[in-house]
């Protein structure tokens, strides 16, 4: 193994991989991937959010995931987890998102960590690659050992510019979203929602709001002063699904696939400066989480197992894990430069070793893209 020395980026201890196309990040403690930077003949682009409070001092009650946040986590079991499961507590996001990792291998466009869990006996394995020509980064999280059900998720987060509506959020074909069913916020302690709670919708540009009038939550930024999350579940694919924000004004698309058999739905979290408490304090804004989950929205282990209108509708919220046999979860996350006038992206498809995204205006670009990544083995432990 050769050796990797941590650097301090934005607050935290991080090792660094690196391409001719992608510089990434990632922390010791959480596994927080980010900064990434993909390289482009136009400049440098850094798509994803990091936390405005990455190097304040801040209260010990404050956990690690916060303290780090930024980019991109892995999250086992997902969510608040406040619900304590057979003498399980989780933090939030999970032991995964919060502790530290150990360095197994390293190589300059390589790396892998482990974790040993304490909460649920069992242990995570983390894959980060990078690929020669590939704007993307290849994430694998294996979990062995381990018995019984866990909702699972990752927590990517975009940064938007900050003009409204400079980016177009579009996913594959859903069966349904909806919103969160009970208040996401509460203003007694600071904290802001706009949609209506329980809101079912089939498209993103017609989602109910507390007002009575419609949200279009296909353009973000949007809403300033509110914190808002959906849930999106896709339809089956044979090749993947997708979720995906175009940035005209910046010449850039940003995508991630996954398998909808592992990962089921995606959770949007939009936050736009409706937290008004401590670390928040109004300054976390034109984020957009993007967090692709098997999972009954953010709620945590206890809720995701147990029968909830999701499951009872025929979407899993959670995943049976055996001991015996290792459980894959894998994202490949990147970006593409796009042509002037390419809108709102409406398809990825798959072609050899690239992917093709196409704009609601009939444009289309193609990256270099290992998609059959998402169903490959086990790496090597």
């Amino acid at each position: 193994m050769k050796t990797a020395a941590l650097t301090e980026i934005f607050g935290q201890a991080s090792w660094k991989l690196s391409s001719d196309c992608v510089e990434a990040h990632i922390t010791r403690t959480g596994g927080h991937l980010g900064p990434i930077r993909f390289k482009t003949a136009c400049g440098t682009i850094q798509p994803f959010s990091i936390a405005p409070w990455a190097k304040e001092k801040l209260s010990k009650k404050i956990p690690p995931m916060l303290r780090a946040l930024r980019g991109d986590f892995f999250c086992l079991p997902f969510g608040g987890n406040e619900t304590p499961l057979r003498g399980e507590k989780h933090p939030p996001h999970g032991e995964t998102a919060n502790a530290n990792w150990k360095l197994e291998d390293y190589q300059s466009h390589r790396l892998h960590l482990s974790m040993r869990m304490k909460i649920r006996s069992g242990r995570v394995d983390k894959f980060i690659e990078l690929r020669p020509g590939h704007r993307a980064v290849y994430s694998t999280h294996v979990i062995s050992e381990m018995l019984g059900c866990m909702n699972v998720g990752h927590h990517a987060m975009l940064r938007f510019p900050a003009t409204p509506g400079s980016g177009s959020v579009s996913t594959s074909a859903l069966q349904f979203g909806q919103v969160l069913p009970t208040p996401f916020e509460n203003p007694a302690n600071g904290g802001y929602s706009s949609l209506k709670p329980g809101a079912r919708f089939k498209c993103l540009n017609d989602v109910p709001m507390l007002d009575g009038n419609l949200a279009d939550l296909s353009s973000y930024p949007a809403r300033a002063g509110f914190e808002d999350l959906v849930m999106l579940s896709h339809q089956a694919s044979p090749d993947f699904a997708w979720t995906a924000v175009a940035f005209p004004s910046d010449g850039y698309a940003y995508f991630c696939l996954k398998d909808p058999q592992v990962l089921a739905s995606t959770i949007l979290w939009h936050s736009n400066g409706g937290r008004y408490y401590a670390p928040w304090n109004g300054r976390h804004r034109g984020v957009l989480g993007l967090e692709e989950v098997t999972s009954y929205f953010h709620y945590g282990l206890a809720e995701s197992i147990r029968s909830n209108p999701v499951s009872d509708g025929g979407i899993p919220t959670c995943l049976r894990l055996n001991p015996k046999h290792p459980t894959n979860i894998k994202t490949i996350m990147g970006i593409v430069p796009i042509p002037n006038g390419f809108n709102r992206v409406v398809e990825i498809s798959r072609e050899s070793e690239r992917v093709i995204l196409v704009s609601e205006n009939g444009k289309s670009v193609s990256a270099a893209c290992a998609h059959e990544f998402l169903k490959t083995s086990t790496p090597h432990l």
